[in-house]
């Protein structure tokens, strides 16, 4: 049975994405699931965020993209319950031009994923804050799109044209690929522009937003200088129960019932 495959995009970066895809990858895994993450960001902060050191790995990202390599060459478990994860470094960044070169290029990732086999319950992947052909990678091979965003105004503009690009991708490659949800990061309700903008996304939006926000959080923000999730990091905090929540809830909308509570 193969895995539930799922992207964290947004092409703004700084809303929240890599520390949504680790933080909710982690919740999923802690309740029994089997979960990989995808780390295709050049920058590599979901391999640092889950504790994996950029200088020691030798097989990442990029070599699934360009080399087609195996999971056992590139994938590794982290110290964290049922999480593993393809780590990325700075040599995914030349990747972007190199793929043009392969026939079928969109599909490479996807092609990797079907390699796993029944390893992993849900691969979440976490996208590049660009609309590239990483990110259109990553949407061929996906089943859902979780797009974080901040309530900015920005944020909301940008947001129009991802629309765009995952019906593109949907047209062009995918035709199950949908749009599982939107999640709000950063939230802070005492602020008049993030209840305006808030307003805005649940008048066009409302039937994709995610019932729980995540807020701004002092504990989230060092949690990835330690390598750990934020379940890991501080279990108690209010950011926790939130990604606990928002994990919960995404496994509801893919009906994926966790093997352990």
């Amino acid at each position: 049975m193969k895995p539930t495959v799922i992207s964290f995009a947004n092409q703004k970066g700084g809303v929240g994405k890599t520390t949504s895809c680790v933080n909710m990858a982690s919740c999923a895994a802690e309740s029994g699931l089997r979960v990989l993450i995808i780390d295709e960001d050049p920058q590599g902060n979901s391999t640092s965020g889950v504790g994996i050191q950029k200088k020691s790995i030798s097989k990442t990202t990029y070599d699934v993209l360009l080399d087609s390599a195996e999971p056992a060459d590139c994938v590794i478990r982290t110290e964290f319950k049922n999480l593993s994860i393809v780590p990325s470094n700075i040599n995914l960044a030349g990747a972007e031009f190199e793929l043009f070169d392969i026939e079928h290029r969109e599909r490479q990732l996807k092609n990797f994923i079907e390699k796993c086999g029944d390893d992993f319950d849900l691969v979440l992947i976490d996208c590049p804050p660009s609309l590239s052909m990483l990110t259109v990678n990553a949407l061929t091979a996906s089943d859902g799109v979780i797009i974080p965003m901040q309530c900015e105004y920005f944020a909301l503009e940008g947001l129009t044209q991802l629309m765009m690009t995952i019906s593109k991708v949907k047209k062009l490659y995918n035709p199950s690929l949908c749009v599982l949800g939107i999640l709000i990061t950063m939230y802070n309700g005492r602020l008049n522009l993030s209840t305006a903008v808030l307003g805005e996304i649940k008048k066009y939006y409302g039937d994709k937003l995610f019932s729980t926000m995540i807020p701004r959080s002092v504990k989230l923000s060092e949690a990835p200088s330690f390598g750990q999730p934020i379940n890991y990091h501080d279990k108690y905090s209010k950011s926790c129960e939130a990604y606990r929540a928002a994990s919960k809830e995404m496994l509801e909308k893919l009906g994926i019932v966790p093997t352990a509570i």
